[in-house]
């Protein structure tokens, strides 16, 4: 039987309901008028609440995808027939690889523009950053008073044997590196790296909330952790054993010797062949309202990132939150300079 050729819609929808049958997922509606179909590596707790908000808004049904690993690549492998319309994620490196590979395009919009501030967006619209977490210093109550910490001193002697963190290679921590790498070159980075190394009380492992977990068990008395574990643990979130850690501790805001506290970010960008770009750039839009803004301060314990909105009362005791003013693009593009000094110096071994 010979078939007929397919129109590209036609190819789009077929190519999707092979790749989504393959994998077990529900069906995306590709090419309806009123539906935006969304890869994301967030969270489905946090992600949700935020799609069901926007077609309570729009009408505008929302097709997700949740993908833990690989979603460059599976766009890539869709190609021209790919029915993602936006691509969400975390981290600064993973927005711009996705910029990089070539599966995002340009947009233009004036409310996104005005919400978000400049250097949390990219300047030709290719991502947009929707919330920031800060890498802080989680501090045993009972054993540490000195609480006016720098990134920088937590390489110094003093803490020897008494620093919990997670692998060097675990995109938060590699941020941090390329972070301090853009401060002070990476000369200064290894050295710092080593003194780092040097004042762990164990093999870098486990999460962040570990690094809690470990305080409260007297392994360590600071450990490395992003704010919004805080949150999910002070709240109650985390199950009744994690407030015991987070009873535990106290949370340092640190800074960069003349900068700021560092941050990364979680956004989203507009797919190249998203076969619904305008409803994905409504989508983005959203996001920056006062109602998806309050979702991810209350969702996920998240910095808003437009500036006039509230931050969780849970995360707002922490201290105001002075932001690092590094070029994320400068930090994203020495993540691998980053990541060669974790190896170079050992550091999870």
């Amino acid at each position: 039987m010979t078939r007929a050729p397919l129109h590209r819609p036609a190819r789009r929808a077929v190519l999707a309901a092979g790749l989504i049958a393959g994998l077990g997922l529900a069906p995306l509606a590709a090419t309806a008028e009123e539906v935006v179909n969304i890869y994301t590596t967030r969270e489905p707790g946090l992600a949700k609440p935020l799609f069901e908000g926007f077609t309570k808004a729009t009408g505008i049904k929302v097709n997700t995808v949740f993908v833990e690993k690989g979603l460059a690549e599976r766009v890539k492998t869709e190609g021209t027939a790919s029915p993602a319309d936006v691509l969400m994620n975390v981290d600064i490196g993973n927005m711009l690889d996705v910029v990089d590979q070539g599966i995002t395009q340009p947009v233009t919009s004036d409310v996104l523009v005005k919400a978000i501030p400049a250097n949390l967006r990219a300047a030709d619209g290719s991502w947009f950053a929707l919330s920031t977490r800060a890498r802080l210093v989680y501090v045993s109550k009972d054993r540490v008073k000195d609480t006016a910490l720098t990134y920088e001193g937590l390489a110094d002697p003093k803490w020897k044997g008494k620093l919990c963190i997670r692998s060097g290679k675990h995109p938060y921590n590699t941020a941090l590196i390329a972070a301090y790498i853009v401060h002070h070159g990476e000369a200064k980075a290894e050295e710092w790296l080593k003194g780092v190394k040097a004042n762990l009380a164990r093999k870098p492992a486990g999460g962040d909330r570990e690094n809690a977990r470990d305080i409260l068990g007297g392994i360590c008395d600071l450990g490395i952790g992003n704010s919004y574990y805080v949150g999910l643990m002070r709240s109650g979130k985390g199950g009744p054993d994690q407030e015991k850690w987070a009873a535990a501790i106290n949370v340092v805001l640190p800074t960069f010797e003349g900068g700021g506290t560092h941050v990364n970010v979680s956004g989203a960008s507009v797919a190249k062949n998203a076969p619904n770009k305008a409803n994905a750039v409504k989508l983005l839009e959203y996001l920056v309202s006062p109602e998806a803004q309050d979702l991810y301060a209350r969702g996920n314990f998240e910095y808003p990132v437009v500036p006039e909105a509230p931050v969780d009362p849970i995360i707002a005791a922490l201290g105001p939150l002075n932001v690092d003013n590094v070029d994320l693009v400068a930090v994203a593009k020495a993540r691998k300079a980053a990541a060669d000094l974790s190896d170079k110096v050992g550091f999870d071994n």
